[in-house]
Order: C-alpha cells, then structure tokens, then sequence
C-alpha cells in the first residue's frame, strides 16, 4: 500500500478543502494486516512537503499505527505547491530521513513502488552522483536515491539552480534518470522497476507513471455542499487546482484522467497540463 498526491493552485489557502473535495480518490485505504498479526495494521509513514514564502518546508511522521486523515494533516498548510506521500516501506526502514517527501535545495520528491535488485545496483548509482549530492543522501530508500540521480542530470545540464528551469531539460533529466535505473538493472538481469514519481520545484510539477495506476483532475471551484468559502472583505478568486493520485487510488469519478504507463505529465505555474511520453 502507498499514496503519493501532487497539488498546485491558484490559492493557497484550500488545499484541506480540496482534499476533502477528492477524499472518494485520495482518502488512505485500510492497512492490511501482517501474517500471523491478525486484525494489527500495517504500520506507515508519511510525509508532508510544501512551499510557503519562498521556503521549502515538511512535515513528516515516519511511522504511524492507524488512520491518516489528509485533511487533518493538511489543515493549517499554506501553499499553492504540495506534496504528500504515504509509504509502506519496501526498502530502507521507518525514520524521517527515509520519509518522503526528499528535499535538495528547491526540489521535492516522492515516489511509490521499488528498484528491482536495488541491492545490486545501489552502488553504482551512487557513483553516478557527483560527490556534493552523495554527500546529501541521508536515508537507505532507492527513491532518494532515483531523486538524486534525476538531479544530477539537472546539474549536468546546468540547470539545478536555474530560476525557471524549462520544461524539456527536466522532461529529459527525468528520462535519462529513468534509462540509467533501466539499464543497471537489465545488466543484473532484474526486471523493470515501479518508478511512479513527483518532482516539483514550486513554480511546475512533474508526475510520471511506470507501473501502479496514476491519474490527475483539474479543477475550477469547490462543489461539494458542505465546503463553505472562508469569510473575506474582498470576492475571493474562484479555486482552481490540479491534483495527481498515484498507487492506491480510490474511485475514479468522470473528471479524472488516467495516465498510460510510460507516461509523463507536467503542470506549469498557470495550471496548464502537457502529457509527453517518457
């Protein structure tokens, strides 16, 4: 079980309302219970990440025994740009430095699903990291490890730092990184790698699917009857959001796009989509 959601808006004041709007798809499953530990819940983590005032903040709980409730966990969050991730561990144990979401520098990350053979490739991915960002792997998961190896394509291609990195760098950073993980593991023999990720840095968000289902909506308002606007002096802006779910999704309403595996979706600063394969 895992959940990884990705949101920007033109507010930043709704996001618990537009996680209430969407709880049908977004709302965690119903841990199931280890062999021999009938009726005990799986334990998870999750994690938090966000951008507020020109800061990159997190909030993250690395094991927790129970229900999650996103809109909860969301409520006092101010931010147009924000990712949330639930994770059911499959490599590196519960502690805050294997929770995602990552963070170097303005970029956040989270993935859901597993490098094959991670064991067997882990050191030569990191050998393809230049030293600065070996130095910044803090955790044992392949996933900060893949966020890092997108990265230094990124610094590569000198635009790790770049104000308003363009589209088709990152686009083709993502798919170098993702060729690389292909390729190691091909030559270990381990078949293809689950690779569902995020990356943002605050301004666009990169959503690709190989593997576990991946969707996305946009949105203009909030319908639901029971969502009141806040109070204000001035007529607020109508919300508008897109949000992507991947892994456990709930039910799909007729509004959701589904993504094909090998897919990519970028959402630009003014809540545009592009679909590219990757």
């Amino acid at each position: 079980m895992g959940r990884l959601i990705g949101y920007m808006a033109n507010r930043t004041d709704r996001l618990a309302a537009a996680l209430h709007q969407e709880r049908a798809v977004v709302a965690p499953r119903p841990s199931i219970p280890p062999a021999g530990a009938e009726g005990v819940p799986k334990p998870v983590g999750w994690g938090l990440g966000f951008y507020q005032n020109g800061e990159v903040l997190h909030k993250k709980r690395p094991q927790l025994t129970g229900t999650l409730d996103w809109e909860a966990v969301a409520r006092d969050v101010v931010s147009d740009c924000v990712l949330l991730h639930l994770r059911q561990p499959t490599v590196g144990d519960f502690r805050t430095q294997n929770t995602h979401p990552f963070r170097m520098r303005k970029w956040l990350f989270a993935h859901t699903g597993t490098i094959e053979r991670f064991s067997a490739i882990e050191e030569s991915l990191r050998a393809s990291l230049p030293e600065f960002m070996q130095r910044n792997v803090r955790g044992t998961t392949d996933s900060e490890l893949l966020f890092h190896l997108v990265l230094s394509f990124l610094h590569d291609a000198g635009h790790l730092d770049a104000p308003a990195p363009r589209e088709q760098i990152v686009t083709a950073a993502i798919r170098s990184a993702v060729a690389l993980v292909d390729r190691l593991c091909a030559e270990v023999k381990a078949p293809t790698s689950q690779i569902n990720m995020v990356l943002t840095e605050g301004r666009t968000m990169y959503a690709l699917r190989r593997g576990g289902p991946m969707a996305y909506v946009e949105r203009r308002g909030i319908h639901d009857a029971d969502i009141d606007e806040p109070p204000s002096r001035t007529k607020p802006t109508m919300l508008r959001y897109v949000m992507v779910v991947a892994e456990d999704v709930g039910d799909l309403g007729a509004d959701w796009h589904s993504l094909e595996s090998g897919e990519l979706v970028v959402v630009d600063r003014q809540l545009d989509v592009h679909r590219h394969a990757c």
